[in-house]
């Protein structure tokens, strides 16, 4: 379990890399009130955007290896520590002060997530799902996250249509992972070749690209007050809830619960004081934040 813990937590470091450098480089694109598969061939030109691609690549790798010898319950709220790595690496990178706010805010999300985890702990589940049980998921998780972007389709460019496309490719990276768990299973019991030819490689892979273009969308669509939080905390909630339901990992129960509510609590109030934080702001994307009415966000 704790080098699952490890592997999830340099994915996020990587993550997070690669999220600085494609908010960077999606900021130098016109913004676009309608989703275009053009954003994609806009950023691809940019070798800003290209290394950012290389750090998911690497995280994305990383997780794989992380879902192969832990549970989904487990892996997936770590990449909550993504935020604060952003404001890490953004902030060494770019030579952006960090304010005594964002550190406190640091400190809670780090304290939240260790007693979360600690809390919740999972334990057991499957190593690999049968066919039938992705079906409802796939239906569940798909239709809440295609609703989701809908919504944002009907909005102008703002917070709100920013949280529902980044809430969407939080589905998508939640979904992803739980795919990714079931092949990196395939790979391991039946080899190589069973892995590649089975539905769920191609899935993780389809579903995953898709997300990174809700999430390029979503950087673009609004403040990083509306995008942040939703990305995150969606993805962590999401990951237990799916870890739980089709993966049969049992958290521990009772008081425990209490206390693993109370670290989601502590920790969701420092994701959204972080993410209100010009520093944070400045570490990703300095002009834009600063020409923004909609965040006033402080230091």
């Amino acid at each position: 379990m704790a080098l699952s813990v490890f592997l999830a937590a340099l994915a996020a470091c990587s993550n997070a890399l690669g999220t600085v450098l494609q908010r960077r480089a999606a900021l130098t694109v016109p913004a676009s009130t309608s989703l275009r598969l053009g954003l994609i061939i806009d950023l691809l030109r940019h070798p800003v955007w290209l290394a950012g691609i290389a750090g998911v690549t690497a995280s994305a790798i990383l997780q794989a290896l992380a879902l192969a010898s832990g549970s989904l319950a487990m892996v997936q709220p770590v990449f909550i520590l993504e935020l604060p790595l952003a404001l890490v690496i953004g902030g060494a990178v770019f030579h952006v002060h960090r304010s005594r706010k964002a550190w406190s805010s640091v400190a809670c999300i780090a304290a939240g997530l260790t007693v979360f985890l600690f809390s919740l702990a999972p334990s057991g589940g499957k190593h690999a799902v049968s066919g039938f049980r992705w079906v409802p998921t796939l239906l569940v998780v798909g239709g809440i996250a295609t609703a989701l972007v809908l919504a944002a389709t009907r909005r102008p460019l703002g917070m709100m249509r920013a949280s529902c496309l980044a809430a969407g490719a939080a589905l998508g990276n939640t979904l992803t992972a739980a795919l990714m768990k079931s092949a990196m299973a395939i790979l391991g019991d039946q080899g190589l070749e069973a892995f590649l030819l089975s539905w769920q490689t191609y899935g993780f892979a389809v579903i995953g690209g898709t997300s990174l273009f809700l999430l390029g969308s979503a950087m673009q669509a609004g403040p990083l007050i509306a995008s942040q939080p939703a990305l995150t905390l969606t993805d962590a909630a999401t990951g237990v809830v799916l870890g739980i339901t089709i993966y049969g990992e049992e958290p521990r129960t009772g008081m425990w619960l209490v206390s693993a509510l109370t670290g989601f609590a502590v920790l969701t109030c420092g994701v959204l004081a972080l993410s209100r934080t010009q520093c944070l702001a400045n570490c990703l994307n300095a002009e834009e934040e600063q020409s923004r009415p909609v965040e006033h966000a402080v230091a």
